[in-house]
């Protein structure tokens, strides 16, 4: 290592993000909370350590005034529905009010009008006599009729024309009430002299969120005032606010001290408790994000009858509440995966790190597109010599069975089963009997050179690990060993088949990754106990059978490393962005393990067809978000309309009989409508009944799902779900 302790060459980092030469040590609080040890609570000395601040600035530049901070802070986020975007929101009905169409609504209010008219000009000119002056010779005085009266003809005038008034605005109420006038004015004036709400309303400094009034309530009355000075100010952002937020949650829970929390904001006001990287943004930002809510904007609702009314035009967000039940995403190349959902949910998750709320790995082929590597603290490139990380082949674990379970998943797990290295179980005791011994030897697990040559059986491997457990005595791994030993060369023996599968990662291409001798620090999902930000780049181009085999390797270390986490209230999310030849027996388990541990994962196939028959169910049944963008084949959308089911639905049946005349006049009649209409007179009857039919068909799915759009049902972690819904991913 060099002076200042940064490793000397690629994947010998003991840090998971790159720090720059020179960078001072980051003196704030770790976003975890204040009072933490570097690295979060289960840092432990050699562990991965905390990267210290860049020297850089970060991406975004704060605001030179805090109206639009402000603005933002106070906007109101109503409880809604699973799915809906929450900022500045409006609640509609769950029903759709019954609307009268604009012709007859507008036919009625003239004609009522004329209807009034009418009868205001017959009361007037006398036609309908006099009876309506009855009320008013009962209640007026006999001293105020007349040109003599005591109110003189000028008040006379007055009380005659005040009655005629109210009679004709009486008039007007009926007809007004009659001719829907009321519904008119709503529809078509009251819109066009409406001004814009703001978003923003007058706030109670009780509820106001820019007050911190939270703090105050504790005793942390000047930490709460730094806080809402830098607001004011244009100093705090987004992912300051939420970050200060996750950290106070910390001290609510009793995990750190209030002292510790209030010195750390008043030192270092909206840069209190930074994350590790010392950023405060990310560099650029595609998506809308919310991260009061924890939502990032992935379009917007279609207003369509087949759409909850509830639904209709509002705007979709997706958030930790709803990637905690995973997705699955199914379109084929060209439908937008890529760029209008795991790249905005990527973004979305990194900023949730950033304010250490969460922790995201993202794996794809290299240049997909799943945004820049500053956007990231850990960068793989497997296969590319300048790759400044390492991945562990091991996933960090010391125990070679679990070593061997993850591994084996990894190499064997998708065989079909007539296949003979189809059951992983076997090859995760195959792997373990050669694992356990190795290590008990060399005190490390083999690279993928060594672990070769075993799986096949090379003599002299063999011999030396034998003599080697032999010297330390290791009774019960030296019968591991001549167990493997005696099956291999057998029927039915899985060795072979792991060796071919090692075989794809013993190239050259990789010759300087997946290192076990200690000369490297590579990554290790074991770090998801920490708000770190991580892209995995697959090398596809002519490795595509390594890189669905380093993909399944991954998806299995994380399920395992999810399931032993100290501290659960770290979401942790996956994002595989093709999923093709992931899905595995093991692997639809392990994602229904996921929602307990506080994770999730984010999947995308081209088709279900690149998921083996058998597990196309299980995989949507093991998803609580399941989406169908355009152009996905009928064979898909069969599979999404049967997990989907079926829902009671009004049919109206119309049947036109024609009418028949009888009598001379109505046969007159009758030519004379045919001649009007051009049609012969009929009978309409409407029949209406409650069917049951599919939520989306197969058909509907494969043709009348336009480009751009996707159809989408949503359960979130609570278990509140949301219809399929058809949503347009570029609003």
């Amino acid at each position: 290592m060099d002076s200042d302790g940064t490793p000397e060459a690629r994947g010998t980092h003991a840090n998971p993000v790159p720090r720059p030469a020179g960078a001072p040590e980051v003196p704030a609080v770790p976003p975890n909370g204040p009072g933490e040890p570097p690295g979060g609570r289960s840092a432990t000395p050699g562990g991965p350590a905390v990267p210290p601040r860049p020297t850089r600035a970060p991406g975004a530049p704060p605001v030179p005034d805090g109206s639009s901070f402000m603005t933002w802070l106070r906007t109101p986020r109503p409880d809604a529905a699973p799915g809906v975007w929450r900022f500045g929101h409006r609640p509609r009905p769950a029903e759709e009010p019954e609307e009268i169409p604009t012709r007859q609504l507008l036919s009625g209010a003239l004609i009522a009008f004329l209807v009034g008219w009418l009868i205001w000009s017959l009361l007037q000119n006398g036609y309908l006599g006099n009876w309506w002056w009855v009320p008013f010779d009962l209640i007026i005085p006999d001293a105020w009729r007349g040109g003599d009266s005591d109110l003189g003809e000028t008040g006379t005038f007055i009380v005659y024309q005040g009655y005629e008034l109210l009679v004709a605005l009486g008039i007007m109420v009926g007809v007004a009430r009659l001719g829907r006038w009321g519904e008119v004015w709503r529809r078509f004036v009251a819109p066009r002299f409406r001004r814009p709400e703001p978003q923003t309303a007058h706030r109670d400094p009780q509820d106001d969120p820019a007050q911190w009034n939270e703090l105050r309530a504790a005793g942390a009355v000047d930490a709460a005032e730094r806080l809402a000075a830098e607001a004011r100010s244009g100093l705090m952002r987004d992912v300051d606010h939420a970050r200060i937020l996750r950290a106070w949650q910390g001290v609510r829970t009793g995990r750190h001290s209030l002292a510790t929390f209030s010195s750390t904001v008043l030192r270092d006001g909206a840069a209190a408790c930074l994350h590790p990287s010392g950023e405060r943004d990310l560099p650029a930002r595609l998506a809308r994000h919310d991260l009061v809510t924890g939502q990032v904007r992935l379009g917007t609702t279609v207003d369509d009858t087949r759409n909850p009314y509830a639904y209709r035009g509002t705007g979709l967000g997706l958030g930790p509440d709803l990637l905690g039940t995973s997705l699955v995403a199914v379109g084929p190349a060209g439908s937008g995966k890529t760029g209008t959902v795991v790249r905005p949910l990527a973004e979305s998750l990194c900023l949730h790190a950033l304010a250490g709320r969460a922790v995201v790995v993202v794996v794809g082929a290299a240049g997909a597109g799943l945004g820049p590597a500053d956007a990231y603290d850990v960068v793989v490139r497997i296969g590319n010599q300048d790759s400044e990380y390492d991945l562990d082949l091991y996933g960090g674990t010391a125990d070679p069975d679990e070593a061997a379970a993850v591994l084996a998943e990894a190499l064997v797990g998708d065989l079909a089963d007539p296949h003979p290295g189809s059951d992983t179980r076997r090859s995760t005791t195959v792997l373990a009997q050669l694992l356990g011994p190795f290590r008990a030897v060399h005190g490390r697990f083999p690279s993928v050179p060594e672990l070769r040559q075993l799986l096949d059986g090379a003599p002299g491997p063999f011999a030396a690990l034998r003599q080697g457990l032999q010297d330390a005595g290791q009774d019960s791994l030296l019968r591991e060993l001549d167990a493997r030993e005696r099956q291999m060369g057998q029927p039915g023996d899985v060795g072979g088949v792991l060796a071919d599968r090692v075989a794809l990662l013993d190239r050259p291409a990789f010759a300087s990754f997946f290192d076990t001798s200690g000369a490297t620090r590579p990554f290790t999902l074991k770090a998801l106990d920490h708000p770190v930000r991580v892209r995995i780049d697959l090398p596809e181009r002519g490795h595509a059978d390594a890189s669905r085999m380093l993909a399944r390797l991954v998806l299995a270390q994380f399920s395992a490393s999810v399931a032993v986490r100290e501290d659960r209230s770290l979401f942790a999310c996956l994002v595989l962005d093709d999923a093709t030849g992931v899905v595995t027996p093991e692997g639809v388990r392990g994602i229904q393990r996921l929602r307990s541990g506080n994770a999730g994962v984010v999947l995308t196939l081209r088709t279900l067809d690149d998921v083996a028959r058998p597990l196309r169910g299980p995989l949507l049944g093991a998803t609580g978000c399941r989406m169908a963008l355009s152009g996905v084949t009928p064979w898909d959308g069969q599979d999404f309309a049967e997990v989907w089911g079926k829902e009671w639905t009004e049919a109206r049946d119309v049947t036109d009989r024609q009418i028949i005349a009888e009598t001379p006049a109505g046969k007159a009649v009758h030519m004379l409508r045919r001649v009007i209409t051009g049609r012969a007179p009929t009978a309409r009857a409407v029949t209406v009944r409650q069917v049951e039919r599919e939520r989306w068909s197969a058909s509907e799915l494969a043709h009348g799902v336009p480009a751009g759009h996707a159809v989408l049902s949503l359960t979130d972690v609570q278990g509140e779900h949301a219809p399929p819904l058809l949503v347009d991913l570029r609003g």
